[in-house]
């Protein structure tokens, strides 16, 4: 063996590799807990620049090499250098620091946190001693802190969902703790009610299709109630919503069609079977936490009662959707958009892509099905770490469920959280307080929201995350053919005569999952729409890194953000807009 071989011997390698460890604990880069108590992460001093350097000389070659000699050392030098490289990007990119809206440091009785779960008294206020034992197993990060939390010992409660999953450790892509996401609206803006007001007009509109909701005498109304509030949320024209676009997403082609996207109503080729995309629907007309003794048994987690279901049909109303993200699994939607793209032929596949110009062979794992069916599901993982880091270590953001029990008991004059009085006056509110004698926020889930924190949604950074892989892979501009739109009833799907895009599509798929969680009345439009945001930041990071790892000639991967910027990831580098966060 060569003196240069000995150089890259996998013991020296290896040896290498436990030094820059090391180096990295020396540093206190391996520290979750000095990352969660807010400490500055160091950057690289000399040890870890002499680890990473020793590694980037010439490599041995010799063409015909035989495997256990420097041919295969060259091999492993070269992943671990490669690999070496996208660590040492994301150690020495310092994130800006994370913003909060301040509220769990503003209310000392937690009223604007989420506290589902916990004990509770007979007006839904949390037992701060209670609260304050989720606060410490966070702030600790200690296994054992976690089985001392107090939960609610007066029913059959669920368990939290996963805490300790805010502390999990990345392997490809940024670290979850590295992404960064705007600080939601605080607990007493006009903001955070106006968010309010639209999920209560969402509950009153559930069970009218998407083909007649523009028209439907409600939708009038409810476009006056939310245009003369003092805040209005999403994307106005001209500062008011008109019909088409009240209760849309706000990316490029969701105000294009139809309300629902053609990736959850076309057939899904699941190898040599075809499937339909009808789905059970949740019953007609049937809410729950609607009165203050069920209200209360949800906040202390109780164990819901079965909610009755229907026959399966084609999503066509708002409660179809909220069913659809009640039960589906997380990165369910876009494999079945990538399987319907796969299916579709080459003619749809991005420019880019090497497949294009070879003469010789065709793409498979690289290039090919198995490659973007993996990124889908690694980066749907990858994405909730990043939320569940938000959720549980940062925000802690109360469901909306407990901000309409708060309304509900200022309201009945029993507590004051100092809420805008003009909410409770609009005809969204009265609407509701007629219906139901209150003002809970109707649920479509029996249990109301998971037990896990409000923002940012984890459906909504999946959406974000594999709504940005499958634009980086399939034409976005290509139109598609032969779209349809579900009828009035469900139960047929009928041709429809506009143009629609990939691209479009899959934004509007992005924010139809992100935003049928808000029909069902779990969560806020920040929630989805920063969601998908930070989601999208995320992919960008997994397709830097996948970027450098293939031996095709690539000229990278080119894709429209969420914000209408065109950009192209090659080598690992982001040009042309944001670069990952």
């Amino acid at each position: 063996m060569t003196g240069q071989e000995k150089k890259f011997s996998r013991r020296n390698i290896l040896k290498g590799a436990g030094g820059l460890a090391a180096g990295g604990s020396l540093l206190g880069l391996g520290s979750a807990h000095a990352r969660m108590r807010g400490e500055p992460r160091l950057p690289p001093g000399k040890v870890m620049k002499d680890k990473i350097d020793a590694y980037r000389g010439p490599l041995p070659n010799r063409p015909g090499a035989q495997p256990n000699d420097g041919y295969s050392v060259r091999r492993a030098a070269d992943v671990f250098r490669r690999k070496l490289d996208a660590a040492r990007r994301y150690l020495t990119t310092q994130p800006p620091p994370q913003e909060t809206n301040g509220d769990e440091e503003r209310y000392a009785d937690y009223r604007a946190s989420f506290t589902k779960t916990l004990p509770h008294d007979s007006r839904g206020r949390v037992d701060p001693a209670a609260y304050d034992s989720l606060l410490r197993a966070m702030r600790s990060g200690r296994p054992a802190d976690f089985e001392r939390i107090q939960l609610d010992n007066t029913v059959r409660t669920r368990k939290l969902a996963n805490p300790q999953g805010a502390f999990v450790l990345p392997m490809s892509g940024g670290d979850g703790h590295a992404a960064r996401i705007k600080p939601p609206p605080s607990f007493t803006s006009d903001e955070m009610a106006a968010e309010m007001l639209e999920l209560y007009w969402k509950s009153l509109l559930r069970d009218v299709p998407f083909t007649r909701l523009e028209s439907d005498p409600l939708m009038r109304r409810a476009l006056t109630d939310i245009n003369s509030f003092p805040h209005i949320v999403g994307k106005p024209k001209r500062g008011l919503h008109t019909a088409q676009t009240l209760f849309r997403g706000e990316t490029p082609g969701d105000l294009v069609g139809p309300y629902i996207s053609q990736f959850l109503w076309y057939d899904v080729p699941y190898g040599s079977y075809t499937m339909p995309q009808r789905y059970p629907i949740a019953a007609q007309d049937t809410n729950f936490v609607t009165e203050s003794a069920e209200w209360l048994a949800v906040q202390r987690g109780a164990v819901p009662r079965s909610g009755v279901r229907g026959p399966e049909r084609f999503i066509s109303t708002p409660r179809d959707l909220g069913a659809f993200v009640h039960a589906d699994f997380p990165y369910q939607t876009y494999l079945n958009a990538a399987l319907i793209l796969l299916g579709m032929g080459p003619d749809v596949v991005a420019a880019g892509n090497p497949t294009n110009r070879q003469t010789t062979e065709g793409g498979f794992v690289s290039f090919g099905g198995p490659d973007i069916l993996d990124l889908v599901a690694l980066t749907a993982r990858a994405s909730l770490c990043g939320a569940w880091y938000q959720k549980w270590l940062v925000h802690r953001r109360l469901r909306p469920e407990n901000y309409g029990g708060r309304l509900q008991f200022q309201a009945a004059g029993m507590d004051d959280y100092d809420l805008p009085r003009l909410l409770l006056e609009t005809e969204a509110l009265g609407r509701t307080r007629r219906q139901y004698g209150n003002v809970f926020l109707p649920q479509s889930y029996a249990e109301g929201a998971p037990t896990h924190p409000s923002y940012p949604a984890g459906h909504a950074c999946i959406a974000g995350a594999c709504t940005t892989m499958l634009k980086a892979w399939f034409r976005e501009d290509k139109v598609l053919s032969r779209p349809v739109v579900a009828d009035e009833t469900g139960h047929t799907l009928l041709p429809y005569s506009g143009t629609l895009t990939i691209g479009g599509e899959l934004n509007k798929l992005a924010s139809n999952i992100s935003l049928g969680r808000d029909w069902a009345g779990v969560h806020y439009r920040s929630d989805g729409i920063d969601g998908m945001e930070m989601g999208e930041a995320m992919a960008i990071d997994i397709l830097r890194d996948r970027s450098v790892l293939y031996n095709e000639q690539f000229d990278g991967f080119t894709l429209t953000t969420f914000a209408g910027q065109t950009i192209r990831i090659q080598n690992g580098r982001v040009s042309g807009g944001r670069a990952g966060y």
